[in-house]
């Protein structure tokens, strides 16, 4: 296959959006979580993105994408630190299908390996400690997230290739299983296994910063069209079809929760439009590329809608997903990956193509759940013996960023250590600091 340079170009361009994708989160997250612990947030996004950098070089890509090891996941030996990803026996660039470098396709992988680890971490958000964190990162992505890469991208199970396939192909045409599935799932798991914040549902936990999580929502939003229309890997028809999409079901998506939040609370907010742009963009991210663009409208409307009031189910049941990732990721990406059954051009229900699609999702977004939840649940339990996953009460109360990392997201304007302490005694402590 010869080089396309253009085709090149544009995955090189839709990695550097995806990459963009996880600062992006970092600003979402941090605007969301309280002042004391703002930093803390972020840096979980930045520690995700150094730790899976260098675990992806060494064997995360060839987990993914090398070769099967019972349909589960890729021989991490056989392209160890890239061995044999880069160059042919003549020592030229290996040419994928497309006209692409594989080095560009490893560049583009790494990304979405970064972004849906970091997606986690907005269900744990004020009191997890940032080494069990970091430790966490290595041992998901290896053992949960590069395992369902390969079931679902690189020939393993719950991909074309596999025994599913004779009902159905599976249709995850940017990560609705592999992503926001198996993150939703995990953050689920997690928030169960790490207990609930001090004072949840009784004390007032709002975000600190709505300008800085409309940003971050922003940055997503432009990030994701490397997500969805890279997911093409090239620039063709297919590419324009998945950024149409993304964009439709995006902005149904914002109106459905506004819309929803207004019969329900009275307000129509912007912390609820960001969080629709986000939900819109989860649900299309499987679908991008199997919908129309009237399919996108009626999907991102229903998505924005039902994780609106999914949101509040944490409330109900008793679990503490402080960001919502459990409502937005896992109830959007099952809701995405679903609605292929039904709204698939080719194969969907609404179209003539009977049922079998719809089974065949249903069946792997099963699987992603219970795969990603029993891993999960292994890594979190072992972690809590070993590590301890919870900061000490009164570092947590006192917030974070201080204990965790020495630093406060708003010295200069004289916000002190205790600044989001809604305590009396907080109060007091905060106004002794300032004094001194």
């Amino acid at each position: 296959m010869e080089l396309d340079t253009g085709a090149t170009a544009w995955m090189l361009m839709s990695a550097s959006l995806v990459l963009l994708m996880t600062p992006g989160l970092a600003l979402f997250y941090g605007g969301m979580t309280r002042s004391k612990s703002v930093l803390n947030m972020m840096m979980m996004s930045f520690g995700a993105m150094a730790v899976i950098g260098v675990v992806y070089v060494l064997w995360g890509w060839s987990m993914s994408y090398g070769g099967s090891v019972g349909g589960i996941f890729g021989n991490p030996l056989e392209h160890f630190g890239l061995a044999g990803s880069i160059y042919d026996a003549q020592g030229n660039f290996l040419i994928d299908d497309y006209g692409v470098p594989t080095v560009v396709g490893v560049a583009f992988q790494v990304t979405f390996a970064i972004i849906t680890t970091a997606l986690i971490s907005g269900a744990i958000a004020d009191r997890t400690k940032f080494s069990t964190w970091m430790v966490f990162v290595a041992l998901w992505v290896t053992l949960a997230y590069f395992p369902m890469a390969h079931m679902v991208w690189g020939g393993g199970l719950l991909s074309g290739d596999g025994p599913i396939a004779s009902i159905a192909t599976p249709v995850d045409f940017a990560g609705g299983t592999v992503v926001h599935i198996n993150a939703g799932m995990a953050g689920l798991v997690l928030a169960l296994v790490i207990g609930k914040r001090k004072g949840f549902g009784k004390v007032p936990m709002k975000p600190h910063s709505l300008p800085l999580t409309m940003l971050g929502a922003a940055l997503l939003w432009f990030g994701w069209f490397g997500f969805n229309a890279g997911s093409a890997f090239t620039a063709d028809g297919v590419a324009g079809l998945a950024w149409v999409n993304t964009t439709s079901a995006t902005a149904a998506a914002v109106l459905g929760w506004l819309v929803t939040e207004k019969i329900r609370d009275g307000h129509a907010t912007s912390l609820g439009a960001a969080s629709g742009v986000v939900a819109g963009l989860v649900a299309i991210t499987p679908a991008a590329g199997a919908l129309s663009p009237v399919g996108s409208l009626i999907l991102g409307a229903i998505a924005g809608a039902l994780c609106a009031l999914a949101v509040g189910l944490k409330y109900r049941l008793g679990y503490d997903d402080s960001l919502d990732v459990v409502g937005v990721h896992l109830v959007g990406g099952l809701v995405g990956t679903v609605a292929i059954g039904f709204l698939s051009t080719t194969t969907g229900l609404f179209y003539g193509g009977g049922a079998a699609q719809l089974v065949v999702q249903l069946i792997i977004a099963a699987v992603a759940m219970l795969f990603s939840g029993v891993i999960t649940a292994m890594i979190a339990t072992v972690l809590k013996a070993v590590m301890g996953w919870r900061v000490g009460e009164d570092v947590e109360v006192a917030g974070i960023d201080q204990a965790e990392h020495g630093e406060s997201a708003y010295e200069a304007l004289g916000v002190g250590r205790f600044s989001s302490d809604t305590s009396v005694g907080g109060a007091v402590r905060a106004t002794t600091e300032a004094k001194a």
